[in-house]
């Protein structure tokens, strides 16, 4: 099940001078959907280092642009935990048009669990998985 993860408006400045919105500003909207994901499955950041010394970083991110959006667009951003490894799981994001339904853009991301004392990858510590297999698309 998608989870809603942020809500928005597209603003003039968005746009670049071919007039639409410019790819430099899908990322904002996605990066601000990771957060709030891991929120909405009760692994807040400052939670998972205070009980489990990790947070995540992101490895990679791939951004699929489907359909122009223009000012006063309202969009929806929704997420899914698609794969989960043992040091890192992938995000898969969709960007919706809120009044119509239409998909405009897609963001995966895989985030890799992070010792922020060895400044590595660490594993993901075991109550971290069961939440996220719980969830798993």
């Amino acid at each position: 099940m998608a989870l809603e993860l942020l809500r928005g408006v597209i603003h003039p400045w968005h746009h670049d001078h071919f007039g639409h919105m410019n790819v430099r500003h899908y990322a904002p909207f996605f990066d601000d959907a990771c957060y709030h994901m891991w929120t909405k499955l009760g692994l807040a950041y400052r939670d998972m280092l205070a009980e489990h010394g990790v947070h995540t970083v992101t490895a990679q991110a791939t951004t699929r642009f489907v359909a122009e959006l223009q000012a006063g667009d309202l969009i929806v951003v929704t997420g899914v935990v698609t794969k989960i490894g043992t040091k890192s799981c992938v995000f898969l994001f969709e960007m919706r048009h809120a009044d119509t339904g239409a998909l405009h853009a897609t963001y995966e991301v895989v985030e890799v669990f992070f010792d922020p004392a060895t400044r590595g990858s660490t594993a993901m510590p075991g109550s971290v998985r069961t939440k996220l297999e719980a969830v798993l698309a």
